[in-house]
């Protein structure tokens, strides 16, 4: 069994709470994530993706549950030395590679800020050595480091975000939609990119994105949020192959494949929400239907699912 290396547990992210406009980003979720894997998480615009990963790494202070670093509470780290073990362990790759990079600042000072942060070079020479390979790294080269943000095109600027990322030797990366604001042909080399640091650094990704095709390719696992809510929770092939939530059978229904008589053959599956409400009576949490595959339904619905899981496995 793979070590698991961060524990989510009924997680919490209300803004304006306690108010008229109160607004549930995040609505108790659990997850876990183990060492070694990309765990991708998946959902529309505005589900709470996003800020799920902004409250992981603290970036926002969880109204309630846990968040837990190999078994430390990342939400109880008080003191600057405790922040700084966490925060060297964590990085977070941000959406957008033009506004997450400071434009006054040359891209030897950007990739450095961790290393300077945190002491990890002795000397001008040893800093800038490390950058230099950083750089070559990501696919860039040493030449780049005297250079600003703005002389670089998006692709190369994520790189730039990854080699930040990457300065201070980090165990768990959280890729914050690292594709989405870059041309389809860049999105590939982004991606094969993390794939290969992952293997060569034996690195951890919660990969937050939208694009489902692209989730499945990097994942081994791939949780499915729909407003504020972890709906369902499995492998890639089981997520594909046998999705069990009326919602991700929607987000699948919407995926277009190069293939004209397919395209024009395909049928959505349009979701609504007002026909899958609960009673307050109701008992709805997450449940494991098949081994590894967890939705979040009600008992009656939970049977209902095993037994045609049980049949399509037959």
């Amino acid at each position: 069994m793979a070590e698991k290396l961060l524990e989510i547990n009924d997680l919490k992210l209300y803004f304006n709470k306690g108010t008229a406009n109160e607004v549930r980003a995040v609505d108790g979720i659990s997850f876990d994530i183990y060492k070694g894997e990309t765990l991708g998480l998946v959902g529309e615009s505005g589900c709470g993706k996003s800020t799920t990963g902004r409250t992981i790494i603290r970036l926002y202070n969880a109204t309630d549950g846990e968040v837990l670093y190999k078994g430390e509470n990342v939400h109880k780290a008080k003191n600057k030395a405790q922040l700084l073990k966490f925060n060297r362990t964590m990085q977070m790759i941000f959406q957008d590679p033009y506004a997450s990079l400071n434009p006054r600042m040359k891209v030897l000072d950007i990739i450095a800020e961790g290393i300077d942060l945190h002491g990890l070079a002795k000397s001008k020479e040893e800093r800038t050595k490390k950058v230099h390979e950083l750089l070559e790294t990501v696919g860039l080269n040493r030449e780049h480091a005297g250079r600003y943000p703005h002389e670089f095109s998006g692709g190369q600027r994520q790189r730039i975000g990854i080699a930040r990322a990457l300065a201070v030797d980090p165990e768990f990366i959280i890729a914050d939609e690292p594709i989405s604001a870059l041309d389809v042909s860049i999105q590939a080399q982004v991606v094969n990119l993390l794939k290969k640091l992952q293997r060569e650094k034996g690195l951890t990704y919660l990969f937050i994105a939208h694009d489902l095709s692209m989730v499945k390719y990097i994942s081994d696992r791939i949780g499915v949020m729909y407003f504020g809510r972890l709906v369902e929770l499995a492998t890639s092939e089981q997520l594909y192959n046998n999705p069990l939530h009326p919602y991700t059978k929607s987000l699948l229904s919407a995926i277009p494949l190069p293939d004209p008589i397919y395209e024009r053959n395909r049928k959505r599956v349009a979701y609504d929400p007002a026909s899958h409400q609960y009673t307050d009576q109701e008992d709805v949490k997450m449940r494991e239907v098949t081994p590894g595959h967890f939705v979040l339904c009600s008992e009656k619905e939970y049977l209902e699912m095993k037994k045609t899981s049980s049949v399509t496995t037959e």
